[in-house]
C-alpha cells in the first residue's frame, strides 16, 4: 500500500542511492583567536613603574628583558617619583632576650584604627649588636651602630645594605644622618664626630669609599636627634636651641630662626618633615599640648605656622608625646608617646577635625622603642 511516496524504502537499490545522494557531512572551519596585541616597551615601563616594589621583585625573574629594566637606575627613579603615597612604618624594639626585633606596616589612607597590622621582618646579621639612631631618605635607612664605629645604608624593600667606612678621627661619640643632592643627582652621608669641645663634620657621598672634611658644625654641644632632611637640606636642633641648616648643594650652614612666641628651653622640642618642609613639635613642661609649626622659607620667621596643637588624651600625667609621624590627607596625624606609668611605647591617630583619638590594639612594645616612616622604593644603597 502507498504511503505517500512512490519510491519503496525496502527497495536495495534506493537505500545505496539515498547514502550516495546524501554524502557525509562537513564540520564547520575552525575559529581560530586572533593574536594578542603586543605592548610597545615604554608602555610595559609606565606599566611597571606603577606597581609595589613586592611584586616588581618577583616580576623581575621573569626574564632578562624585565631583570634588566626594573634594575636600571633611571627607572628606580621614576618609580619613586610614582611612590609618594606608599609609605610604611618601621617599629624597632627588643624581645624578653633583648635582640633586635623590627617591625612593618603599610600606611594607607584608610590606616586601621582596631588593630595594628605589624609584619615582624629579617634583617641583616650585622644589625643583631644593635643601632642608636636611624633616619630614612627615599627608601634607604641610614642606621648609626651602637659602638658609633659605623653606619649602614639599608633599603628594607630591596632586602640589600651597605656598611660605610669607619671614620678616621675616631670620636668619642658619632651621629650618621642622610639625604639627596639634587645638583649631582646622588646621595650623601653625613658624618657628625663629636669630642670636648667641638663637632667635627665629614661627607660620603655614595658611590665613594672613603669621608672628606668639611666646616665643623657651628653649634657646641650635642644636638637633639638626628638630622632632618628636607628640600636639599639637613636641618639638626642643638642643645643650645639654634636650629642649624647644612646646604648638601654648597655645603654650608646657616641658622634658622626659631617659630615666633615658642621657648625653645622649656618643653621637649624635636625636628621633624610633614609635607616635605620642615617641622618643629613639643610639649611643655606639664605634658599638657603637643604642638606642631611648620616652615616653608628658612630664613623668615614669620613663615612658621602653627597646624595643630594636639591635646592630652586623659588625665594629666598618663603619656608624653615623643614624635608626629605621619600626616594624613584628611587632617589626621599619625602619633607616638610612651605611658608614664609603664614606660611603654603606643601609637594613636588624632583626628584633629572633631578632636578625638584612636588606639589601634596589637601595640606590645617595651620602653626602648623607635619609630620611622620611610617610602617604598627600588634605589640601592650600594650604587
Amino acid at each position: 500500500m502507498a504511503s505517500g511516496s512512490d519510491v519503496d524504502d525496502n527497495d536495495p537499490n534506493h537505500k545505496r542511492q539515498r547514502f550516495t545522494t546524501t554524502g557525509t557531512l562537513k564540520s564547520p572551519p575552525s575559529l581560530q583567536a586572533p593574536p594578542l596585541p603586543t605592548l610597545s616597551l615604554d608602555l610595559i615601563e609606565e606599566i611597571l613603574c606603577r606597581l609595589p616594589v613586592k611584586l616588581l621583585l618577583q616580576f623581575r625573574c621573569l626574564n632578562k628583558s624585565f631583570k634588566s629594566l626594573i634594575s636600571d637606575s633611571k627607572f628606580a627613579k621614576k618609580h619613586l617619583r610614582l611612590s609618594t603615597k606608599r609609605h610604611h612604618l618601621m617599629v624597632s624594639s627588643t624581645n624578653n632576650s633583648d635582640e633586635l626585633v623590627l617591625f612593618d606596616s603599610p600606611i594607607a589612607s584608610d590606616f586601621p584604627t582596631s588593630t595594628l597590622p605589624l609584619t615582624q621582618i629579617s634583617y641583616p646579621n650585622c644589625f643583631k649588636t644593635g643601632y642608636w639612631t636611624s633616619c630614612s631618605c627615599d627608601g634607604i635607612f641610614c642606621l648609626t651602630m651602637r659602638d658609633h664605629s659605623s653606619a649602614i645604608l639599608w633599603n628594607p624593600s630591596l632586602r640589600t645594605f651597605k656598611i660605610l667606612p669607619p671614620l678616621d678621627n675616631k670620636p668619642l661619640l658619632s651621629a650618621y644622618s642622610f639625604g639627596y643632592d639634587k645638583f649631582i643627582h646622588n646621595y650623601k652621608v653625613i658624618a657628625m664626630s663629636f669630642f670636648t669641645e667641638k663637632c667635627e663634620v665629614s661627607v660620603l657621598t655614595l658611590g665613594m669609599d672613603s669621608w672628606r672634611r668639611i666646616q665643623d658644625f657651628p653649634s657646641s654641644g650635642l644636638v637633639r636627634g638626628l638630622g632632618i632632611f628636607v628640600a636639599g637640606t639637613v636641618n639638626w636642633l642643638p642643645l643650645d636651641n639654634l636650629i642649624v641648616s647644612l646646604d648638601l648643594k654648597k655645603e654650608l650652614y646657616q641658622k634658622i630662626p626659631q617659630p615666633p612666641l615658642v621657648d625653645l628651653k622649656k618643653g621637649i622640642w624635636t625636628l621633624g618633615a610633614l609635607k616635605d618642609c620642615l617641622c618643629i613639635y613639643g610639649s611643655s613642661d606639664d605634658i599638657v599640648f603637643l604642638d606642631i609649626w611648620i616652615t616653608k622659607e628658612y630664613r623668615n620667621k614669620a613663615s612658621w605656622t602653627k597646624l595643630y596643637c594636639v591635646p592630652h588624651m586623659g588625665i594629666g600625667g598618663i603619656c608624653a608625646y615623643t614624635k608626629t609621624m605621619y600626616f594624613f590627607e584628611n587632617d589626621r596625624l599619625l602619633v607616638g608617646f610612651y605611658e608614664l606609668g609603664s614606660s611603654k611605647f603606643k601609637v594613636v591617630v588624632y583626628d584633629s577635625k572633631n578632636g578625638t583619638f584612636m588606639s589601634p590594639k596589637n601595640q606590645n612594645f617595651n620602653s626602648w622603642t623607635h619609630t620611622e616612616v620611610y617610602i617604598e622604593s627600588l634605589i640601592s644603597p650600594c650604587s
